[in-house]
């Protein structure tokens, strides 16, 4: 995009330097030859100074549209077209307005810009802090209301999850039924995370805004909700809030969320212990092929992996490293962060 928009004003820049040039020319006397140079002269000035400012607004231009795409991220296509709707129409009554100011004299061209942007403005502004109620008048769903007590099997998404993006693979099964619904401050969440100085941090805030604008992209179950409480700080106590308001299930990968909302009563999908649930069974007593990947905590272990990542200690396998080695199992155990499989050597 900076390449383009330096290609663009350079060519711009020479063809005004060309003309510049041409029009001082005509006021003087200098031989052809001088004619030549200074007009090559000023085609190269102009268009090097539309180089360099090229650069700076191409620069500005990429800045604008990371912030554009982020705040589309966040507004649902509802609230766009009922904004629209609201800032046309506020142009028009800005429009019937200055038919009776234009004529004033001194003040009343000036006037006419204010009056517009005002109308514009307000129009737009009340449109969009009441698209909820607009779009239910004209019998379109709105995106920042789903229902006065909600919809059933609606699925509230928290950060947590939508950092995870594991739900992009999950949606497409069917396997979650309803509406997925994002709330505004779960998105300014991210969005603060997307921004922050630690790379890690913005790598996974930038992730999450990427998992939203997929789901938006694929599937039509993904709602943006202007829901808010000012009242409450902490995003946790805003779900929950949410989800009560709503009679909705959380959607999450925290275990802390996961137990308080047992706690509230409120319906939790965890999405870690889907992923647990989904792993292959295995029983004391059956016998596995695994390979010995390294050395285990405790004297004369090793660990080795099964194809879904559970961890496998065995018993005597300390000297089995880069092995593949028969084993049986002799207890497994189950844990909030996963499953890990105890065997032994087969005798």
């Amino acid at each position: 995009m900076v390449a383009i928009v330096r290609g663009i004003l350079a060519l711009v820049g020479g063809v005004a330097g060309f003309e510049l040039t041409s029009i001082m020319l005509d006021r003087t006397s200098f031989s052809s030859t001088a004619d030549f140079l200074l007009l090559a002269l000023g085609v190269v000035v102009v268009a090097a100074i539309g180089v360099v400012l090229g650069g700076i607004v191409g620069r500005w231009i990429v800045r604008l549209g990371g912030i554009i795409e982020r705040a589309a991220a966040r507004v649902s296509v509802v609230a766009l077209i009922v904004t629209s709707v609201g800032l046309v129409i506020g142009l028009g009554v800005a429009a019937l307005v200055s038919l009776g100011l234009k004529d004033l004299p001194i003040v009343g061209v000036y006037l006419l810009p204010l009056i517009f942007a005002l109308c514009g403005y307000l129009f737009a502004f009340i449109a969009f802090k009441r698209h909820s109620d607009i779009a239910r008048l004209v019998g379109v769903r709105s995106a920042g209301a789903p229902n006065a007590g909600g919809r059933a099997g609606t699925k509230i998404l928290d950060t947590s999850v939508i950092i995870d993006a594991r739900i992009g693979d999950i949606v497409p099964t069917h396997f979650i039924d309803g509406d997925l619904l994002v709330p505004n401050f779960v998105l300014e969440e991210l969005q603060s995370i997307a921004d922050s100085g630690d790379p890690l941090r913005r790598a996974r805030g930038r992730r999450g805004l990427e998992c939203v604008a997929a789901l938006q992209r694929n599937y039509d179950r993904v709602i943006i909700s202007d829901k808010d409480f000012p009242g409450l700080t902490e995003v946790d106590a805003k779900l929950l809030k949410l989800a009560k308001e709503m009679q909705a299930g959380i959607l999450t990968t925290d275990y802390n969320l996961n137990k308080l909302a047992q706690i509230q009563g409120v319906e939790v999908l965890n999405v870690n212990e889907l992923a647990n649930a989904l792993k292959p069974v295995v029983l004391p007593g059956e016998s596995l092929e695994v390979r010995v990947i390294r050395e285990g905590k405790e004297e004369d272990q090793g660990v080795a992996y099964l194809d879904d990542g559970t961890m496998v200690v065995i018993e005597g396998a300390r000297r089995k490293v880069g092995q593949e080695v028969e084993v049986e199992v002799t207890s497994v155990l189950q844990n909030p962060s996963g499953k890990m499989v105890f065997t032994k050597l087969a005798s």
